[in-house]
């Protein structure tokens, strides 16, 4: 960066070598009265020595924390025009014994010349840093209280007023002081033209400085927006892991640190939201389970199974727009509810060692639909979103069968959400693997079987092969979440 600084400054240097010449020449007649080499010699050699001490300056400002570059270059080139044009000044009175009229007109052109250089190279300056610092991930610290934006604009604006009024009233000035010389020896016509083309000329550089001072803050400026954009963009995703690049020491900076600041917080209180919500689940989960005589060793093997299945279908074209990584883990976290109706089946009927009445079976199955409504009223009372639309789907559906034979709707093929045809698979490969009051528990081969039987029948064709791609994950999955007590298999 260093490099590239110090390149802009030797041009910015050059160009205004070239200009505070044209400059004294435009305002002061006693500077238009010396020779080229006159004029020229002590300005090329003032800013040749600027440039060398600008070139340690920027050695030193390098070092210095990125917090305060900006504003130590800024100080740094300005005093450096400031000092000069008070030593041109001085040069050219002792050597030429000019009065203070002319000590005033060459201080004002490099004062008002190095203002806007030192505003230009500092925003430049500043606009590097912020590449740097985004590049790297690093952010500044900035002060509590930085100096008010709107105070620089005022400043910058009152500057740049007061450069172009006194500026062009020195143009003006001298070229009336040159009519009053020339008398009738020039024509007003052709006086008009040369005055004319003096103030424009003199205008349209300070006018071109503006306006790439201006250009250089719209593009800093510009990179800020885009950051604080493309991070608010990212958390409305849903993404908070989100950040947005501190790159500077003002108002600005303070607005990136304190979005920071609110997405941690955002961040920590979904988190906490989410741990509170998981909680509640698998509370509700736990106690469906226990009425009915199983564990909650039951429901982290049913929110695998889910979660491996959907995974596997996610690789498909098919299911990849349904099955991203947040639905998957939707899936997960709802699966546990998937009998949560349970509550509301009669312990007579829920805990009965022997085969249900058809009556029974009707009570039973409505189980479904009590945890469906169950959800629905959490909807309508505190807003849908995604867990409870899926957590409902799950209830309502998992007993529904491929053929159409399933319960309570009697949903068909796809008609089924996929959401219900996942559980299906997974909550019978479960409870085939689980010992029952009316059922000893099965090997995994010989729940395969049945699986596989039931394929077109009963469970989505595709789920079923997901399935059977996955035969080694669920044998893990059963053994890692084995019960307290773990059956012997048949």
């Amino acid at each position: 960066m260093m490099q590239t600084l110090m390149l802009r400054t030797s041009f910015h240097y050059f160009i205004a070598l070239v200009l505070f010449s044209f400059y004294g020449v435009q305002v002061c007649p006693f500077l238009d009265s010396l020779t080229t080499g006159q004029l020229i010699t002590p300005i090329a050699i003032s800013f040749i020595i600027m440039w060398v001490l600008r070139k340690q300056i920027e050695k030193a400002l390098a070092q210095q924390s990125p917090k305060r570059q900006v504003k130590s270059q800024f100080i740094a080139d300005f005093s450096l025009f400031l000092t000069f044009g008070v030593l041109i000044a001085l040069y050219n009175f002792l050597a030429h014994n000019f009065p203070m009229e002319s000590s005033s007109k060459v201080l004002i052109g490099m004062s008002v010349l190095g203002f806007f250089i030192s505003c230009e190279q500092a925003l430049y300056r500043e606009y590097r840093l912020a590449e740097q610092l985004r590049q790297t991930k690093q952010h500044l610290e900035p002060d509590e209280n930085p100096y008010p934006l709107t105070q620089k604009f005022v400043w910058f604006a009152t500057a740049c007023a007061v450069s172009v009024v006194g500026v062009v009233f020195l143009v003006i000035s001298k070229d009336l002081e040159w009519l009053i010389h020339t008398g009738e020896s020039v024509s007003l016509e052709t006086a008009r033209k040369y005055i004319l083309g003096e103030i424009v000329f003199v205008v349209a550089v300070m006018m071109f400085y503006i306006l790439a001072i201006i250009i250089s803050y719209s593009r800093n400026l510009k990179l800020f927006i885009s950051a604080e954009n493309h991070a608010l963009a990212l958390v409305s995703q849903g993404n908070l892991c989100a950040q947005v690049p501190v790159t500077s020491n003002d108002e600005f900076g303070l607005m990136a640190m304190h979005t920071n600041g609110m997405i941690k917080a955002l961040a920590k209180q979904t988190e906490e939201l989410s741990l509170t919500r998981d909680a509640s689940i698998l509370g509700l989960a736990s106690l469906a389970e226990t009425r009915d005589n199983e564990t909650g060793a039951h429901i982290l093997r049913t929110q695998n199974y889910v979660r491996v299945l959907a995974e596997h279908l996610s690789l498909q074209k098919k299911y990849r727009p349904q099955l991203n990584a947040e639905t998957i883990d939707l899936l997960y976290k709802s699966a546990p509810l998937h009998d949560v109706g349970k509550v509301g089946i009669p312990d007579s009927i829920l805990l009965k060692p022997g085969k249900l009445t058809d009556e029974e079976f009707n009570v039973m199955k409505s189980h479904a639909q009590i945890g469906a409504d169950a959800l629905q009223v959490a909807e309508d009372q505190l807003g849908s979103n995604s867990f409870l639309r899926i957590a409902r789907e799950i209830s309502l559906t998992h007993h529904e069968k491929w053929d159409g034979s399933g319960y309570p709707v009697g949903l068909k093929a796809e008609n089924i959400p996929l959401s219900g045809r996942l559980m299906a698979l997974a909550d019978v490969y479960d409870a085939l693997r689980s010992k029952r009051v009316y059922k000893p528990a099965f090997s995994h081969e010989k729940a395969k079987e049945i699986i596989l039987e039931g394929r077109g029948s009963h469970f989505d064709p595709a789920i079923v092969d997901a399935f059977l791609s996955l035969e080694g994950v669920f044998i893990d999955i059963a053994e890692t979440y084995q019960d307290a007590h773990p059956q012997e298999s048949t």
